[in-house]
């Protein structure tokens, strides 16, 4: 075998190693969109939420993406769904 196959060989088995420690090599951090963070504290799905804020599941999808904008009033209820998410979960039910 030559040289280079046995690095990778040694590189993967104590990649493994580590594994079973529970060692990671990288972390991934995903940042969520302040929509998508408002309908995560909430708890509804995309769905659910697109029902409550009197929109369609498109133009919710669009707005966790940055493609478009909230009006006003969807901003000021975004801003309750933050701060308050149980408010929306009483409006819900």
């Amino acid at each position: 075998m030559d040289k280079e196959k046995e690095n990778f060989y040694a590189d993967l088995k104590q990649s493994v190693r580590e594994m079973k420690q529970g060692k990671a090599a990288r972390t991934t951090q995903v940042q969520l969109s302040p929509i998508a963070e408002a309908r995560f504290k909430s708890g509804f799905s995309q769905s659910q939420f697109a029902a409550l804020m009197g929109v369609s599941m498109r133009t919710l999808q669009d707005w966790e993406q940055g493609r478009r904008e909230p009006s006003g009033a969807a901003k000021t209820l975004l801003k309750v769904a933050v701060h308050y998410p149980e408010v929306l979960q009483e409006l819900a039910a």
